[in-house]
């Protein structure tokens, strides 16, 4: 087996793990970064707890798990393509940089650049191949939201024309009570599927590619962090004991935690640009609050939310991002290791 698969089927494997045990945060998250919210109507109904409370109350302990089965998949596609092609070009970065040395160009070592031109050529790749699962996983998770809406609208809507034909009050009760009882429940990847399909053909799969490529820099930032932290680490302790040493599992996550926290913070806004696309747009029937692109979105949440739109939920996407990416940082590298002892005993 070559490096670089026992660096995707690391990768993949760590990524499950990371995803499970940080789900139902990602699904409030989500939740939290396409809940359109006007510049002045800001309260504590956005916060991961309420959110979380809330979730449990509509939908059970299950519905923070919506989604759970395609994002998993996601997960497993996503890191394994990620890491396998990650380390295709690292190799083929510390190859180059080792004939420079030899040409007597530089130390050998892999310079913050092109650290940046490996992640983000992985990345590029990865969010082109597995878009498709992503947008199914966003619509998944904000599905009731979205129907919520949808009937509160309709109920505002209702509201209204009694109040300009006059409708008897019975008749108002009877109405209402008919609209209340229809209650959004969540639904399959089929259905997700066929809805994107509906809306906006095979191309709809792509949704949201657009910020989604340029939040490549995310994970590049992300890796460019870490692997300077580890040489440094390991060049340090090379320098106190004579001999490379390997950093510890402890160590790994401190270090993947740093590197995750310092990408979220910078790439954010992209990440709910991304969210906002690819949830379902027919929110409320109000036409500021659907997006036709990237752009569009953009304009409408300046306009209509302000700039702190940009950051809805980001510290529980700080909470659970830098959690989760330490946890996949901390399970990919000792299962590399593992790897290379049984590579070694064969």
């Amino acid at each position: 087996m070559s490096s670089a698969l026992a660096n995707g089927l690391a990768g993949a494997g760590g990524g499950i793990i990371a995803q499970v045990s940080t789900y139902p945060l990602q699904i409030v998250n989500t939740r939290q970064q396409t809940e359109r919210v006007a510049k002045k109507g800001r309260d504590s109904r956005g916060s991961a707890l309420f959110q979380i409370l809330q979730v449990v109350r509509n939908e059970g302990l299950l519905g923070l798990y919506s989604g759970l089965k395609p994002s998993l998949l996601g997960t497993t596609v996503s890191q394994g393509v990620y890491y396998y092609f990650y380390q295709v070009f690292k190799n083929k970065a510390e190859a180059i940089a080792s004939a420079n040395k030899k040409k007597g160009r530089g130390d050998g070592s892999v310079g913050v650049f092109s650290w940046l031109v490996v992640a983000a050529l992985a990345g590029s790749l990865n969010v082109l191949l597995t878009n498709p699962i992503w947008i199914l996983v966003t619509r998944m998770q904000t599905h009731t939201q979205a129907e919520r809406k949808i009937l509160e609208a309709k109920r505002q809507s209702l509201l209204k024309e009694a109040s300009e034909n006059h409708f008897t009050a019975a008749s108002l009760e009877a109405k209402l009570s008919e609209l209340d009882s229809s209650k959004p429940h969540p639904y399959g990847t089929f259905q997700a599927a066929r809805e994107i399909y509906d809306e906006s053909g095979v191309i709809g799969f792509w949704k949201g590619v657009i910020p989604a490529l340029i939040m490549v820099s995310n994970p590049s930032i992300q890796f460019m962090i870490y692997e300077s932290l580890s040489k440094q680490l390991r060049t340090k302790r090379a320098a106190k004991k004579k001999y490379v040493q390997n950093i510890t599992a402890w160590e790994v996550f401190v270090i993947g935690a740093f590197a995750k926290l310092g990408a979220t913070v910078s790439t954010y806004p992209l990440l709910v640009v991304k969210s906002r696309l690819q949830a379902k747009q027919e929110i409320g029937g109000n036409i500021s609050l659907r997006y036709s692109g990237t752009a569009d979105a953009v304009i409408k949440m300046i306009c209509h939310e302000g700039f702190r739109s940009f950051y809805q939920g980001m510290r529980t996407k700080i909470v659970q991002s830098v959690f989760a990416a330490s946890v996949l940082f901390m399970v990919k590298e000792e299962l590399v290791k593992l790897y290379a002892v049984l590579a070694n005993r064969s």
